[in-house]
């Protein structure tokens, strides 16, 4: 029997779609398959200790979402409450431990290590783990499982990431309660691809689902958009690193819900970049349902687009702006603030210029969060060797660990940067300002002050109150 166990207790409630399409691809290859979703537990130690006194699991499989909240100044680290869980189950059970996920994907080396987890799967779990099982009830052929890092005699063995292409998922999405999530999360979400072939300095999505653009049939992906309607589910987050890359793959994918009638049945909101977008793609999505675009702008200065290596520049992302208004679809410009290069004057072009094209919202991002084997880790690399360690930012002493939320912030912007970012927004209610402390929700006067979704009472209470939609866009409600 396969147990996976859901972790991720964040608040407001995040369906694991990622468990959800395991599970259901497990059962369609015939295997005994159980979920242990521990989000809504109060005491989830108790829940698992009564869980495996009934039973004995051939292998228990951890979904890992985020290995941190990505965000400075909490810099919240979840790995060593992973480590506790890992342990915990170890206690209750005899059963090998699997961790999977996007979180671990990131890290997978690292995270085995630090955890003391049996297995991990870096990639897509839905055929490793299948294929896992097999060997453990088999040949233990340990190196026939796509993406699967072991331990054997004394150190870690790591296998090629599983990343297939072309990927076909199950529909079914039946394995978690996802109109529990819908509920009390206020979204549901669905991929329409994998992969990300972009070369942005700090992404890590290439790290954990690869560098080449894997794409579902877009039939598929009406079909499980069609079953979450029947659920009673009818606002959707497209779960995609950029839905219009490729541009033909997203067509088609809005031809296949507008053939079904879900554009007048479901709302859904999606991660774009500025380019390629143009009238036809920004009319189709609207008839298909589309409500919100969330673009990738990360600045408005054309030389910090150039250090990102973003595709777009200025141009695109005014116009962007000016095809969702034309189509009435609400739009966010996520922006990332404070990389290599930023100074208060390429800060002050930003904000200018978000002002100008005048997005529904904007969210200013500040601090560049580092990852291991990015063009960014090279840029840290090389100004820690040169003695230049002003622009790095971290919680914790002693060497630099990339496992651990590291950030990058440009020393040209001073000892307070938060606050210079803040008083350029100057109370411009668009902008979701950088929070300046890690518990701050909220400003004196009761408005959001910023959109770090993890713990974010606010949008939860929301949500109980009815609220439906992508967080920032809930939040851009709210200050109505």
């Amino acid at each position: 029997m396969l147990t996976l166990i859901n972790t991720n207790r964040m608040i407001p409630a995040i369906g694991p779609i990622g468990l959800d399409y395991v599970a259901s691809h497990a059962k369609q290859a015939g295997l005994d398959v159980e979920v242990l979703d521990l989000c809504f537990e109060d005491e989830p130690a108790e829940t698992m200790r009564g869980y495996f006194r009934e039973r004995s699991p051939d292998l228990v499989g951890i979904s890992f979402r985020n290995a941190d909240d990505c965000f400075w100044p909490s810099a919240d680290w979840f790995v060593p409450a992973l480590k506790d869980t890992v342990e915990t189950i170890r206690s209750m059970t005899d059963a090998p431990i699997l961790v999977g996920g996007v979180g671990y994907s990131i890290f997978p080396v690292q995270i085995l290590k630090y955890t003391g987890a049996d297995f991990g799967i870096c990639g897509d779990g839905e055929t490793a783990t299948v294929a896992l099982l097999r060997q453990l009830q088999g040949q233990r052929r340990f190196a026939m499982v796509p993406g699967l890092v072991w331990r054997q005699e004394g150190r870690i063995c790591a296998n090629s990431p599983c990343w297939p292409d072309p990927i076909s998922l199950t529909t079914a999405r039946d394995s978690i309660d996802n109109l529990r999530y819908y509920q009390r999360g206020g979204q549901c979400g669905l991929e329409t691809k994998r992969g990300c072939n972009r070369k942005c300095i700090y992404c890590a999505d290439p790290l954990a689902k690869g560098s080449r653009l894997r794409l579902r049939d877009p039939s598929e992906v009406a079909d499980e958009a069609q079953l979450l309607s029947s659920q009673g589910i009818d606002v959707l987050h497209l779960c995609d690193a950029e839905f219009n890359v490729p541009y033909t793959h997203a067509l088609a994918v809005c031809e296949q819900f507008s053939s079904r009638s879900l554009g007048g049945r479901i709302r859904w909101y999606a991660y774009l970049s500025p380019s390629p977008f143009d009238a036809n793609l920004a009319r189709r999505m609207a008839q298909a349902g589309c409500v919100g675009i969330n673009f990738t702008g990360d600045s408005g200065s054309e030389s910090m687009l150039r250090t990102y290596r973003q595709r777009h520049g200025r141009e695109q992302l005014a116009a962007a702006v000016r095809l969702c208004r034309l189509n009435n679809i609400a739009v966010m410009i996520d922006l990332l603030l404070g990389g290599p290069g930023e100074t208060p004057e390429t800060l002050r072009l930003t904000v200018d210029f978000i002002r100008q094209i005048n997005p529904d919202c904007a969210g200013a991002s500040l601090g560049v969060r580092v990852y291991r084997r990015t063009i960014m880790e090279k840029i840290i690399t090389r100004e820690i060797r040169e003695g230049n360690c002003a622009s790095i930012r971290r919680k914790y002493d002693g060497p630099i660990d990339l496992l651990r939320p590291t950030f990058y912030i440009s020393g040209s912007l001073g000892e307070h940067p938060g606050q210079l970012v803040r008083d350029l927004i100057d109370g411009d209610q668009r902008f979701f300002e950088p929070a300046i402390d890690a518990t701050e929700q909220t400003t004196e006067d009761g408005d959001t002050a910023n959109y770090n979704y993890n713990q974010n009472t606010l949008i939860a209470e929301a949500i109980s109150g009815g609220a439906r939609g992508a967080y920032w866009d809930i939040l851009r409600r709210l200050r109505r």
